[in-house]
């Protein structure tokens, strides 16, 4: 509803709340940009945890931003089904994206990255198409959403879900991270930050600001 994560610990309380950077296409009719405020990972029992939105996990700066700041788990969440194209009908090929981003991003960044799609079953569908046919035909014949693991080297480390519900385990080892930035570490050694800067901004945009004192 709100275009937003949020991350909670094992004990229930909320670590991090952050809104979608950029809302994407038709998403612009409803929401309005997010800020910077909890573009961060979070430390957590089980390591740093960050987490992007849907095509924010294509956004090339935002991705580093969370890398370079730690991050050794990613969580990546997308929709049941993006209807892109829809005057031509052809639809984005949800699955292959939501693969090629996910692989990208752990062998880049050498972490681990999990998937977590939503899913629209037949009540959903029938709920939201309300009666029209066309509708209905749109998202029953988009491309599944996957929901997975894939590891530091960008393979699958799960058994994939793929327009189901379910849960999606893996036993990970954070160590593996480690071996394979001893080879290549986008935010270490295998980069040239006298070349490259990359600024962030921390400020949670505000609709008013309140000066007491002039």
């Amino acid at each position: 509803m709100w275009n937003t994560n949020l991350i909670f610990n094992p004990e229930g309380k909320l670590i991090n709340r952050r809104r979608k950077l950029i809302p994407t296409w038709a998403e612009k009719l409803t929401w309005a940009n997010g800020d910077s405020y909890g573009l961060e990972p979070v430390d957590t029992s089980f390591g740093k945890v960050g987490v992007l939105i849907c095509g924010e996990n294509t956004n090339t700066l935002a991705r580093f931003s969370l890398l370079a700041q730690g991050e050794q788990i990613h969580i990546a969440t997308y929709p049941p089904a993006w209807p892109f194209d829809r005057p031509n009908n052809k639809n984005w090929d949800l699955l292959e994206a939501i693969k090629i981003r996910a692989a990208a991003h752990s062998l880049e960044g050498k972490i681990f990255t999990i998937v977590s799609s939503g899913i629209l079953d037949d009540d959903a569908i029938k709920f939201i198409s309300n009666g029209d046919k066309e509708v209905m035909n749109i998202l029953q014949s988009s491309p599944q959403p996957i929901s997975a693991i894939f590891g530091p080297t960008g393979e699958l480390v799960s058994e994939p879900l793929i327009g189901k519900e379910g849960i999606v385990s893996a036993e990970i080892d954070l160590s593996e991270c480690i071996k394979w930035k001893q080879i290549h570490d986008i935010t270490a050694g295998y980069n040239r930050f006298d070349i490259f800067k990359l600024k962030i901004i921390k400020k949670e945009l505000k609709s008013i600001e309140i000066v007491e004192d002039l």
